[in-house]
């Protein structure tokens, strides 16, 4: 998961394997495989670079694994923002994501 951060200024993770394209316009829009889209402060070459390590330690961490049996964990990098908000309830600490939001079925 990458994190990125909305116009609001709130931030949120985004799986990189579901990113179908990126755009520039001014905005920088994140748009998924399922059509959804979410304009983002990070200019296009951020969220790019932001891919681009994540990939990079998926390929450390399957060699580390393949090497020695065992993964070595990697540590998530630090948004550049401070993650600690007014609006979350839960204490953080660097590198630490919020607590997870709880999912509910949607109606049909």
């Amino acid at each position: 998961m990458i994190l990125v951060t909305r116009l609001n200024g709130s931030v949120f993770a985004v799986n990189p394997d579901l990113i179908q394209r990126v755009d520039s316009t001014p905005d920088t829009v994140i748009t998924l495989v399922d059509g959804a889209k979410f304009v983002v402060t990070e200019p296009l070459g951020e969220v790019i670079e932001r891919v681009m390590a994540f990939r990079a330690r998926v390929v450390a961490t399957a060699h580390s694994l393949e090497e020695t049996g065992t993964a070595d964990v990697l540590e998530l990098p630090a948004h550049p923002q401070d993650l600690s908000t007014d609006h979350q309830t839960t204490s953080t600490t660097d590198g630490d994501l919020p607590a997870p939001v709880p999912l509910h079925r949607r109606r049909p």
